[in-house]
Parts: C-alpha cells; structure tokens; sequence
C-alpha cells in the first residue's frame, strides 16, 4: 500500500472579534490534521483574499470559509452571496458562525447556500469545543471536492 500524501488544509476566518480569533486559533492547534488558518477582519477583507486582490494575490484558495455574519464594511450574507455566484469560489463550504440566533439570519444564509449554521455559545469551552467538531467533522468525515485549489 502506497502512503498517502495529505497536505495542509487551508482555511478563511472571516471574523472580526479578536477575542474569537484568539479561540479559534486556540482550538485548531489540537487539530489531528495540518491546518493552515488565514484570518481576515471583514467582509471587503473576505472577498479580496478569495478574488486575490492586492495583498492577497498570491493566497491560495481556501479550502473551507468560517464567516460571521456581522461584520463591519461588506456583512457575511453579501460575502456569502458573492461567492456562492462566482463559479471559481462557488464550490468552497461555507460555515456560518456566529451569534445570532435569528430565524431570519439561519433562513437567509440557507437560501443564499451556506453549508452549515453555527451559533457560537457564549461559555468559552463550549466555543472551543463546537470549533473543534466543526475541524473534526469537515476534515475527517465529509469529503471535499477535487481540485477545490487554482
């Protein structure tokens, strides 16, 4: 049996409360898989990392997107939006999490293709631990696409 190569996973914080920066850096250096975290601090931000725009040019595409939907310049839903209509970026899972719990928000982000809705817990175990399962769950369970890079 050949061994298998498995190469960092890349993912896009897209957040803008340090505090939650902080944990989740926190919770992905336990990760069993190699994880490369890119972090942004807002929505404009967002978009030029995933278009390569200026000091992004030379990023590589993400090979998953954890946005809150709050934040400042251009919010999460116009992110999320964006980049489910660009056929290049459209294929990149996307998980919203963030703190609001309204039923509007969990629809709206649905309908505009989000992968999965998380709300993030107020007690900081928990925000470790939830951050940890959504690791365990993409990068060890569900299978990505080919070829998700440029």
């Amino acid at each position: 049996m050949e061994a298998q190569i498995i190469r960092p996973v890349r993912v896009l914080l897209a957040e803008d409360n340090m505090a939650d920066v902080r944990l989740t850096k926190e919770a992905l250096k336990e990760s069993k898989v190699k994880i490369n975290l890119d972090v942004v601090n807002n929505g404009e931000e967002a978009m030029d990392y995933l278009k390569k725009n200026g000091k992004f040019k030379d990023v590589l595409k993400p090979d998953l997107i954890l946005l809150d939907l709050n934040m400042p310049r251009k919010d999460g839903r116009e992110v999320l939006k964006e980049v489910k209509e660009d056929k290049r970026l459209s294929t990149i899972p996307i998980v919203i999490l963030t703190v609001s719990k309204n039923d509007e928000d969990i629809l709206k982000t649905y309908q505009l293709h989000a992968n999965c809705y998380i709300t993030k817990p107020v007690d900081l175990s928990q925000f470790i631990e939830i951050v940890k399962n959504i690791e365990s769950f993409w990068f060890t369970i569900v299978r990505l696409p080919n070829g998700i890079r440029e």
